[in-house]
């Protein structure tokens, strides 16, 4: 009688678990808008949601200590004038994110350490090039304040963030709209997928096809793709009968994939998040109530389901923690945050172990905040592998003074476009103070010539 062996992997018992409710964000409108993006963005500093606004569009950014329940008159970042699609922190410095919105812009970010005090309505830098509502970010992962955007104009840019300038302009590979669009590991490519049903690898600077694979879902919802380790390719879309599928792709052979996996009927976009250092993916379905986590290895079939993590409440975006913000002593290897309809809740993968040493096998060097190259010269062709750090004493921060001369170097060039933002905040929270002071004089004024004429 054979027996069946179950394939060995570290990983086979990672589980999920959500936070305690004191350690949520509570009573948040999350952002009632249909758009297919995370809404959240985190690092170990902030976690950043879009939510409801009237009037224009507001996303929050709240401290990572400052959870339980956030007062409805906590500030926000309001600048734009239509609601926010996409919020994204920049790797190479936690104090800086970017936001796409309807109304065409694409606008950056200071946020102070101690987080927001007043609204914040001035960005450091507003980047204007597309004609359409923009709903992809992503920051280059080496090459400091290098940005890319996508928007509804099937347009394709590449900011260099310092100056303030768009520096390459894809908008005639994309005959339809940009459904994903991210790095691979060293920022040397990008891959696209879009509404024509075509999943496109490109040169960023030279702004060529590099390949191509037509249909590689034939269904007609959207389709997501992200490069995981080896160059190869992992997409998430949808069968002829709205099946949900998850595909493996070797971009040496596009033409069959390694592995087509059909996982249910739900008709949620699958949101795949793939990381480098335990080779897993985590597949979160917008609407559902479940994470997917699958380990991506080199042998058949190449993509392994692991488990899936399932809870009552449905996710309506959900934002993912870079490594370095995550607690090696208890085994974490993944941080989700949750988004619920009025609330952002924590959701951390484990790995069960029963020594509370640092786990070398579970914690290799991994990618830290320092870029490798500057924006000028990864335009001039320099490539820049990721500089690595390690994880043994836990992350600790750069200096106060390190933090400051990033700072200053992303605003230096800008402040011809955003006037002089370095105290913009404080004299915005004076000027509101003055305004407020004044209404109230007013008000006691006509309080007193009312009761003057009553005599």
């Amino acid at each position: 009688m054979s027996r069946k062996v179950v394939r060995s992997s570290k990983f086979r018992h990672v589980f999920g678990q959500a936070l305690k409710t004191d350690q949520c964000y509570d009573d948040i409108r999350i952002s009632q808008m249909t758009w297919d993006s995370n809404f959240c963005s985190v690092n170990p500093k902030f976690v950043a949601m879009i939510v409801d606004a009237s009037g224009g569009g507001a996303f929050m950014v709240l401290p990572m200590s400052k959870t339980g329940r956030i007062d409805m008159s906590y500030p926000t970042v309001c600048g734009h004038t239509g609601p926010v699609l996409d919020i994204e922190f920049c790797p190479h410095n936690d104090n800086i994110i970017a936001s796409g919105s309807e109304d065409c812009s694409v606008m950056i970010w200071e946020i102070p350490d101690a987080g927001l005090t007043s609204p914040l309505t001035e960005p450091v830098v507003k980047l204007e090039g597309h004609s359409k509502r923009v709903g992809i970010l992503s920051w280059h992962p080496t090459a400091h304040n290098v940005l890319l955007s996508a928007g509804c104009d099937n347009v394709l840019i590449l900011w260099n963030v310092a100056r303030g300038q768009a520096v390459v302009r894809l908008d005639t590979v994309h005959p339809d709209l940009i459904y994903s669009a991210c790095w691979n590991r060293d920022g040397s490519q990008i891959l696209t997928s879009c509404k024509d049903k075509t999943m496109r690898v490109l040169d960023p600077r030279e702004g060529t096809v590099l390949i191509e694979k037509e249909k590689p879902h034939d269904g007609s919802r959207p389709t997501r793709a992200v490069f995981v380790s080896d160059g190869k390719i992992l997409s998430t879309g949808f069968s002829r009968m709205s099946e949900r599928q998850v595909a493996l792709w070797d971009p040496e052979n596009f033409a069959e994939p390694l592995t087509l996996q059909e996982l249910d009927t739900s008709s949620g976009v699958l949101l795949p998040f793939f990381d480098p250092d335990t080779g897993i993916v985590y597949l979160c379905g917008k609407g559902d109530s479940s994470i997917r986590y699958f380990e991506v290895t080199d042998e058949a079939p190449y993509v392994h389901y692991l488990s899936m993590y399932g809870s009552k409440e449905s996710q309506k975006g959900m934002g993912y923690m870079p490594k370095r913000g995550l607690d090696v002593h208890k085994c974490e290897i993944a941080r989700f945050y949750k988004l619920h309809e009025r609330k952002c809740e924590p959701i951390v993968m484990t790995v069960p172990r029963k020594s509370d040493l640092f786990q070398d096998d579970l914690y290799p060097d991994t990618v830290g905040p320092e870029p490798s190259v500057e924006a000028d010269e990864w335009f001039e062709g320099k490539d820049g592998r990721p500089v690595l750090i390690s994880l043994k004493d836990g992350f600790v921060a750069p200096t106060k003074a390190k933090e400051f001369k990033v700072h200053k170097s992303l605003l230096k060039t800008s402040s011809a476009s955003a006037g002089n933002p370095q105290d913009g905040g404080e004299v915005q929270s004076l000027r509101k103070e003055v305004k407020d002071l004044r209404a109230a004089v007013e008000e006691l004024t006509k309080r007193m010539k009312e009761l003057e004429s009553k005599q």
